[in-house]
């Protein structure tokens, strides 16, 4: 099995992780565009010509699925992704958790860019999805940035302003950005008995779910993802990372081994950056 993620910067990491631990057989790709980050002051045709760039990269070693792994990117860029790819290669989308949040709770912040809280998508799903609870965007200046940087500092800075910013007596804080969800911890510690939605565990089942039958290896269902731990049960047979920067083969950013997300899967990556997968790639 081999699942392509895409994403400006480390927001990919999260549901990388999160398929690594359901299925440790499989293969990922990781397409970062520092090139192009970050992508929400760009325009959306830039964002979508962006993500082409990074999953056309990506498509080179024939994956079974695509994860738009970017909420950004997701608005942005999925129809033109499932445009290009589909049905050959599933396009899947990241959606804030703010459904499963409003459900459960009755005060609910949304923690997003600058650009995405400003925007009519984040409105729209409020309305949509929002229910009965009381919706409070709070916008997060410079908090993926820094959490991109790999920088404590910064990000405790922003964390402790949108915490600042965030209503007293919130009971929920919906990630609306995936890099967020490397500093959920953070985040907590910041709003003591708030709990965090992230949206990386339900992208990694809707992938897992997507992935066709006759793949380069089938079976995606939780009966097969079941069937492959048990036949695996010391974990011997584990999966590879690739990692592609702008498209280019590369090594896993230093910035990622400050999370424990890419502690996880840094030990998988390729030691041959530029060394394709040989049974499918063909020039």
């Amino acid at each position: 099995m081999r699942i392509a993620l895409v994403n400006s910067g480390l927001g990919l990491l999260a549901p990388a992780a999160a398929l690594h631990r359901i299925r440790p057989d499989a293969d990922l790709i990781l397409a970062h565009d520092p090139d192009g980050m970050p992508w929400g002051p760009r325009s959306p045709d830039d964002i979508a010509g962006r993500a082409l760039l990074c999953a056309r990269a990506a498509a080179r070693y024939q994956p079974d699925v695509l994860v738009m792994a970017c909420n950004t990117g997701s608005v942005h860029a999925l129809d033109v992704l499932r445009a290009e790819f589909e049905p050959d290669i599933p396009v899947i989308g990241t959606v804030p958790a703010i459904k499963p949040a409003a459900a459960t709770y009755q005060t609910v912040s949304i923690w997003a860019t600058v650009a995405t809280t400003a925007s009519a998508y984040q409105r729209r799903l409020i309305a949509e999805f929002g229910g009965d609870a009381q919706v409070t965007p709070v916008a997060c200046p410079g908090l993926a940035d820094a959490i991109d940087a790999g920088d404590e500092a910064a990000t405790a800075a922003a964390v402790a302003a949108a915490a600042a910013a965030t209503p007293a007596g919130c009971e929920a804080v919906v990630l609306g950005c995936t890099e967020y969800e490397l500093a959920a911890d953070r985040i907590a510690r910041a709003l003591p008995g708030t709990v965090t939605f992230g949206s990386a565990a339900a992208v990694a089942a809707q992938a897992l779910r997507r992935v066709p039958a006759g793949g380069t290896a089938t079976r995606g269902s939780a009966a097969a993802a079941a069937s492959a731990v048990l036949a695996d049960p010391a974990g011997l047979v584990r999966g590879s990372v690739r990692v592609l920067l702008s498209g280019r083969p590369a090594a896993l950013p230093d910035a990622a081994l400050r999370y424990p997300e890419g502690r996880l899967l840094a030990p998988l990556v390729l030691d041959d950056v530029c060394a394709p997968y040989p049974e499918t790639v063909r020039g």
